[in-house]
């Protein structure tokens, strides 16, 4: 009888990391931010069709990278739980904790046990209103949540992206300035970013229970001027 092939549990855990990481970085980067008037997510990504960035629930957005069929799964469950929870209970009680904290419960559970992990890194953002801050959750591919309080870079080359939008955030710009950084650390010194090349929505106060809006290639490149 011969005896099954052995792989250390640290080996095993090492590899899927590395390969979840892999195919991650091989996708375009994306950056939320907070600014006067919300929150602004800024993705590098042509396509007019596949989303990156949408609307879970009145105050909630979602955004993704990696693999596009993976993370697109992910937002729907996220807007089912959202629907069903709200008409369950109340709109109020629907935040983007609870849903970072399923996500990262499923995002967990694949990578511990599953052959293959989730390509996927995702963002949660909420809108602060009178009973809860603005919130950014972001939600690693083995289930990592990271509450950050200024801005999250998501895929790509994450720290040299994260290092440009450092040097340039600050707590108080409006949403022109804030487009006009993020757009500036995705790009880098060597590329130009216009409105067709980029996926630009805001959660934004003043638009009434629906917080999100998706702005135009024509809107960008006014902001970006």
């Amino acid at each position: 009888m011969t005896m099954p092939y052995y792989v250390a549990p640290e080996q095993v855990m090492k590899d899927r990391a590395e390969y979840a990481q892999k195919g991650i970085a091989r996708g375009r980067s994306l950056i939320a931010t907070t600014f006067e008037g919300g929150v602004v997510i800024v993705a590098d990504n042509p396509s007019r069709s596949l989303h990156k960035i949408s609307e879970i629930y009145d105050r909630i957005a979602f955004a993704g990278v990696g693999k596009y069929n993976e993370f697109d799964q992910l937002r729907v469950s996220g807007v089912r739980h959202a629907d069903t929870k709200g008409y369950a209970y109340s709109r109020e009680d629907v935040d983007a904790r609870s849903l970072a904290n399923l996500y990262a419960q499923y995002l967990g559970q694949v990578f511990t046990h599953e052959m293959k992990p989730l390509e996927v890194e995702i963002l949660v953002a909420e809108l602060g209103n009178e009973l809860r801050r603005t919130q950014l959750y972001h939600v690693a591919y083995e289930g990592t949540i990271t509450d950050e309080d200024r801005f999250a870079v998501l895929g790509g080359e994450t720290e040299v992206i994260s290092e440009r939008m450092r040097d340039a955030w600050r707590s108080d710009w409006a949403l022109r300035d804030a487009l006009a950084a993020a757009v500036a650390a995705l790009a880098g010194p060597e590329r130009t970013l216009a409105g067709e090349g980029l996926e630009v929505a805001v959660l934004e106060r003043g638009n009434g229970r629906r917080c999100f809006r998706r702005l135009s290639a024509t809107e960008v490149d006014e902001l970006l001027g």
